[in-house]
């Protein structure tokens, strides 16, 4: 994360205005997730970290499930400086197209790749994209590989998904993957994904297993298939309002301890991932996938104009390089 973080540290510096932080500076981070979730155990631990780095001189204050308003909504408000800041997922790629780069399936082969390319000039070029947003990237947490649940069948290969519908999030990439893939994509905030499974309006969804355990998705669904189609990182971005009106130093150290945890994060996500499939084993049915079918099926998508439009064709090539992908 080196040299995305030195990136970040020195856009954060040139855009820094003369300010005076007060004897306890209110830090509001908000996030869809639901306490309990992977997001929560991470801002709980920055939360820890940076009230110990700036010896109290930030408070720290976590709104889980989108208490703070709908995340575009606060996403909006961040650049407008009523909100401050926001650990976000799929809905950052309405932000910054750059960030679709992690909607293209079966790109990333683990955590280790991702952290290769957060360090990488592709990585830059992905943080970059922020600019003029109104926003600033802080650091990329970890978030995981996706897999599919629905209460019909097990999935082993594409065709399996067939007149499916499968809940996914507002983005296009994300649709058109699961539509290319046979099943019939529908997009919905992830507030209503629960209710949704309950009365039958939609039939599965795909999350990383983690949050099919803290959201109790298991409680409504059937089937687990580990089809690991995409892995995404969550994004912990702040207003520039908000950076802005930071002592100097104070800012520095919010995203210091941001960027650090980084790391973190990624060894937490692949130990509970091992963890969560085991203990699901009990609560859902779990299957493997015909990954070489998955994978042939999606193998249009990396030409499909959804995808290299939005994503820039040199952000995906410098991705590849990034990741030594011929």
């Amino acid at each position: 994360m080196t040299l995305l973080r030195n990136s970040l540290f020195i856009a954060a510096a040139s855009l820094a205005l003369p300010g005076v932080a007060s004897a306890q500076t209110v830090l509001q981070i908000n996030s869809s997730l639901p306490d309990g979730s992977f997001a929560h155990v991470f801002l709980l631990e920055y939360e820890s970290r940076l009230e110990a780095a700036t010896e109290g001189a930030i408070d720290v204050q976590i709104f889980m499930s989108n208490t703070l308003g709908s995340e575009e909504d606060v996403l909006q408000g961040l650049g407008l400086g009523t909100h401050h800041a926001s650990l976000s997922a799929s809905a950052i790629a309405q932000i910054n197209a750059r960030t679709a780069i992690f909607d293209l399936p079966y790109l990333f082969e683990d955590r280790a790749a991702v952290q290769t390319f957060a360090a990488s000039p592709a990585g830059e070029m992905m943080a970059a994209g922020f600019d003029g947003t109104g926003m600033m990237l802080a650091a990329m947490w970890d978030n995981g590989f996706r897999q599919i649940t629905n209460d019909v069948r097990p999935i082993v290969v594409p065709a399996d998904l067939v007149g499916l519908k499968i809940r996914t999030p507002t983005s296009r990439q994300r649709v058109e993957m699961f539509n290319t893939l046979g099943a019939n994509a529908t997009p919905l905030s992830f507030g209503e994904v629960y209710s949704a499974l309950d009365q039958g309006v939609i039939d599965g969804q795909e999350n990383p297993a983690e949050i099919v355990e803290s959201a109790r998705l298991y409680e409504v669904q059937d089937y687990m298939s580990l089809s690991n189609h995409v892995y995404l990182p969550t994004f912990l971005v702040f207003g520039e309002p908000y950076l802005n009106g930071l002592d100097p130093a104070l800012r520095e150290t919010v995203m210091t301890v941001a960027a650090e945890l980084a790391p973190w994060t990624f060894d937490w996500g692949t130990e509970t991932d091992a963890r969560v499939i085991a203990e699901l084993g009990d609560r859902i049915a779990i299957n493997e996938v015909d990954f070489a079918a998955f994978q042939a099926a999606a193998a249009p998508l990396y030409e499909s104009p959804t995808f290299v439009d939005v994503i820039g064709a040199d952000m995906i090539a410098a991705t590849r390089a990034a990741l030594g992908i011929e």
